[in-house]
């Protein structure tokens, strides 16, 4: 069978935003792997498969995947509702509203600001727990480019930091520049940090006051 041929089998959409911070909310990775199945199932219109259905998708038993489908509820990620069918047959349903306005309430209260003109902006996470800078930055480019980044996308990132040595923030604020000129590409962050580079801009402050001087 082709790869063409597995298309036939259709296709999951996850946000981004969940793959990015799904640890952040207190979400484990065999817990994501459990919203991943029940995503998948509702997208094909079964919304409240079987332990045993799941169970054949993954590396769990029944009884783990029981146990996880627990652990949501408990967290209150997940709840289990009862529908009405237009024939007036109940049904239960696995419902992840929850989880999205967790979700949603996450990157409001730490992912996105408000700028001057009193929009929703995203920036990355003040308090993130992970203190890798290539992993945070990663995942902010991702967020605000809407897409994974490439391998290539990510060394290139990596040299940023490792061999130009510029500091995270000021590739965050460069980001920023990037995105408010709706302009979503590493070449032009890249442009970006180097005329900076140029007018030797070494602080978060030193550029906002050249930022500001230039608006």
């Amino acid at each position: 069978m082709q790869y063409n041929d597995y298309r036939s089998l259709g296709f999951t959409t996850l946000q981004n935003g969940l793959i990015a911070y799904y640890a952040q909310i207190g979400i484990s990775d065999a817990e994501l792997v459990l919203i991943i199945q029940l995503e998948a199932f509702n997208q094909r219109g079964e919304q409240f498969p079987t332990n045993d259905q799941i169970s054949a998708n993954t590396n769990f038993s029944a009884n783990q995947v029981a146990d996880l489908l627990q652990q949501l509820i408990e967290q209150k990620f997940l709840t289990i509702e009862q529908l009405t069918d237009n024939k007036g047959k109940i049904a239960d349903c696995y419902d992840l509203r929850p989880l999205y306005q967790k979700l949603d309430q996450f990157l409001q209260d730490h992912v996105l600001v408000n700028n001057q003109q009193g929009r929703k902006k995203k920036t990355s996470s003040a308090d993130s727990l992970d203190n890798d800078p290539l992993n945070q930055l990663t995942r902010q480019f991702e967020i605000e480019f809407g897409r994974y980044l490439s391998p290539i996308e990510r060394e290139e990132i990596a040299a940023w930091l490792n061999v130009d040595h510029y500091a995270p923030e000021i590739i965050k604020l460069a980001l920023r520049e990037a995105v408010l000129s709706q302009a979503y590409s590493l070449k032009y962050v890249d442009r970006i940090l180097l005329n900076w580079q140029r007018h030797n801009l070494k602080t978060t402050a030193e550029v906002e006051k050249f930022l500001q001087r230039n608006r």
